[in-house]
């Protein structure tokens, strides 16, 4: 009989029995940090349970976070509708059909306000999914942090601010590859000295493997791209043992746990050795820590309570995988927004993960596995390789010019649905164990007159504001942004001035132009 050749998703092939002797001298806390980042991780401290939410209005989504922080989560999460992260105002032509959609509508200060309303932000951390308007997001938020009377050096939180895995995998960028990058070392600059708690970068593999790539390409490209701006930030000027404290990254959780968990170990190992050979010497700026949300596209519309066992492992993956923060998708997601009962039911799973399963009553409870520690060798093995092959491109701005990062994950993402298609990948429900059951999954409904009450606001905001004022903020921002003088402070002052996003963005637009692909 032939031997049954077993493989995961990224291609490694596994052992029938793993038998090896393994080096058992590593420790958690200490270099190259794969056991973890902290001496004893959870037992002193859990993960963040965070719940990504925003949708429809900014008191709409106020609403959610209310409910969520009366729920138990310990930092809040902002998606922001498409128009918001293209940096177009609600009554934009572009933004016709999206306002409200994927997430919140924000325009404004006026709207931040809204987000926030009776929420100090002194009092929480916020993670915000943004990118290409990253810049004017932060300034929005930090301008909300003043006005509330915060302390801005004592704020906490993240922008994903991470332009690069946009041209690679997701595309909702604005400028050229040269003027993001800019504005990016514009954020790690303002933000070493003016908000130093301020996590400046979450680097995502998250949209990477959304987009369709397995494991280790969604940690190669990752890495890729965090080395990237690592030297971006050093030929500004930065120190390394400074600014690469406040990255920080953003994983995705799939189906396989055991290659999860070893993707997981084998980043911080690698995130060790690359910023120790770019310099960095204290070790919190060679720790990876990073943030995990459950795999989106592994959730189906068919038998969508699936998705919660889905999720459940999922969630156990990123804790025996050491993650710091943790965001559990609702079993709707793959049909609508979550609704609130499965907003709370994700919730519950992650609260569950951590106080009846006892995963965090040890560090790395999986350490000495003879699979678990093969696999994090293997996974680290291939995904060198990859980086190799974007270092000897010129980096990965290069690889994703040359379309080299885009045509891998095409050509996994093909793989995999194919061995979908011809049954040779089990999905349950999908392409065995099915049923003709009709879905009854209560849905969230976004009302689609949205965009109407935004563009209401803008009328009357434009209407009221002084509109010299916000004239000469423009024309700031237009100036410096020929300059190398960092923009963040004229992007600061101009929100303070009620300058919309939109026209902020455009002032750029005006400047640079659009980048194409």
């Amino acid at each position: 009989m032939d031997k049954k050749i077993i493989k995961t998703d990224s291609g490694i092939e596994i052992k029938e029995v793993y038998c090896v002797p393994i080096k058992m001298d590593e420790m958690p806390g200490v270099f190259p940090f794969t056991r973890g980042v902290h001496g004893a991780m959870y037992r002193d401290r859990l993960w963040t349970m965070r719940q990504y939410a925003g949708f429809s209005t900014a008191e709409e989504s106020n609403n959610r976070y209310h409910f969520l922080l009366s729920q138990g989560v310990s930092g809040l999460s902002v998606a922001f509708d498409l128009p918001t992260q293209i940096g177009y105002d609600s009554d934009h032509p572009m933004a016709e059909g999206e306002v409200g959609k994927v997430g919140v509508a924000i325009d404004s200060l006026l709207d931040m306000e809204l987000l926030f309303k009776d929420i100090k932000l002194s009092d929480i951390s916020t993670s915000m999914t943004i990118n290409s308007t990253a810049f004017i997001l932060l300034a929005l938020y930090i301008a909300l942090a003043k006005k509330q009377g915060a302390d801005i050096k004592k704020i906490s939180g993240t922008i994903q601010n991470d332009i690069l895995k946009e041209y690679a995998a997701r595309g909702t960028y604005i400028y050229p590859p040269a003027e993001s990058m800019r504005l990016i070392t514009d954020i790690f600059e303002y933000c070493s000295k003016e908000v130093p708690k301020w996590n400046t970068i979450s680097i995502s593999g998250y949209h990477i493997r959304e987009a369709g790539s397995n494991a280790v390409q969604e940690l190669a490209f990752t890495l890729a791209n965090g080395k990237s701006y690592l030297q971006a930030a050093i030929t500004k000027g930065l120190d390394i043992d400074v600014f690469a404290q406040r990255l920080s990254f953003f994983f995705n959780a799939h189906n396989n746990i055991f290659e999860e968990v070893a993707k997981f170990r084998a980043a911080r190992r690698m995130w060790a050795t690359i910023t120790k050979a770019l310099g960095a010497k204290d070790p919190r700026a060679q720790m990876l820590r990073f943030h995990t949300q459950t795999g989106g596209s592994t959730l189906t519309a068919q038998q969508p309570k699936n998705n919660i066992v889905r999720v459940a492992l999922q969630g156990l993956s990123a804790v025996l995988g050491g993650t710091q923060s943790l965001h559990t998708n609702g079993y709707d997601e793959a049909l609508s927004l979550p609704t609130e009962e499965a907003a709370s039911l994700a919730l519950r799973t992650q609260q569950i993960l951590a106080y009846e399963t006892g995963a965090t009553d040890t560090v790395d409870p999986l350490a000495g596995s003879y699979y678990i520690e093969s696999l994090t060798n293997d996974i680290e093995a291939d995904a060198w390789k990859l980086i190799e092959k974007i270092d000897a491109m010129g980096g990965a701005v290069k690889a994703i010019e040359n379309h080299f990062m885009q045509d891998e994950i095409a050509r996994s993402a093909y793989a995999y649905n194919k061995a979908i298609e011809d049954g040779s990948k089990i999905i349950v429900g999908v392409n065995k164990f099915t049923s003709n059951e009709k879905n009854t999954t209560p849905l969230l409904h976004i009302n689609d007159s949205i965009r109407v009450q935004q563009s209401e606001k803008l009328k009357k905001l434009r209407a009221e504001r002084n509109n010299t004022e916000v004239k000469k903020c423009l024309a700031t921002i237009k100036q410096q942004a020929l300059t190398a003088e960092n923009l963040m402070p004229a992007v600061i002052n101009a929100v303070e001035n009620l300058c919309t996003l939109g026209e902020i963005a455009d002032t750029l637009r005006s400047v640079w132009g659009e980048y194409r692909g």
